[in-house]
């Protein structure tokens, strides 16, 4: 099996840790822009080759090793529709972060404010959620390892900023304890 991907890709992070989770031997190949636009037909990362089997979606990709080391997928639907929010989250804030690099800017594009305020409310969102979440230490869903994927990745990458968030913090912080979470940290790589 290998995984191909960034070392500091939210999706491709928790790939590596549903992986690691699993124990599945597999081989990760750090991938740039360029090489992942010319072997993924989605052009982007995470991609995965399976024997004949590729799959070039994170969703995709986490099913797949569910299924393989015979783990349950989501606890319920209230986890899948965080997934979801954390992922709209995720897209919104990344296209900000590419198109920010090529001064496409909230200040001077109305889609890209969108994004931006779209961003803000999914985390008082995700605030609200989490806050009221009970929260098994080390025995975390696929929605909340999602949240912390993102959470890290947008504090590593200074795109927002979680200090109002009380809940976001709180959550980060004891995540970050995780031994698979700490492992794959974007700062490792």
């Amino acid at each position: 099996m290998i995984l191909y991907g960034s070392y500091t890709s939210p999706f491709v992070r928790h790939c590596r840790i549903a992986l690691l989770s699993a124990n599945i031997d597999f081989e990760f190949v750090d991938t740039d822009y360029a090489s992942s636009a010319e072997k993924s037909p989605a052009k982007k990362v995470p991609f995965l080759q399976d024997g004949d089997l590729t799959l070039t979606d994170s969703s995709s990709i986490l099913l797949h090793i569910k299924q393989k080391s015979g783990q349950a997928g989501f606890v319920d639907v209230a986890d899948f529709d965080l997934y979801a929010l954390v992922n709209t989250a995720l897209d919104s804030e990344i296209n900000l972060f590419i198109l920010g690099n090529s001064n496409i800017t909230p200040e001077n594009n109305d889609y890209m404010q969108r994004q931006r305020d779209r961003v803000s409310d999914c985390l008082k969102q995700l605030n609200t959620i989490i806050s009221s979440t009970t929260i098994s230490e080390h025995n975390y869903s696929d929605g909340q390892i999602r949240l912390a994927c993102l959470l890290s990745w947008g504090v590593f990458r200074q795109r927002f900023s979680i200090d109002k968030h009380t809940g976001l913090s709180d959550f980060l912080a004891k995540i970050n304890t995780w031994k698979l979470f700490e492992a794959t940290s974007p700062d490792k790589a």
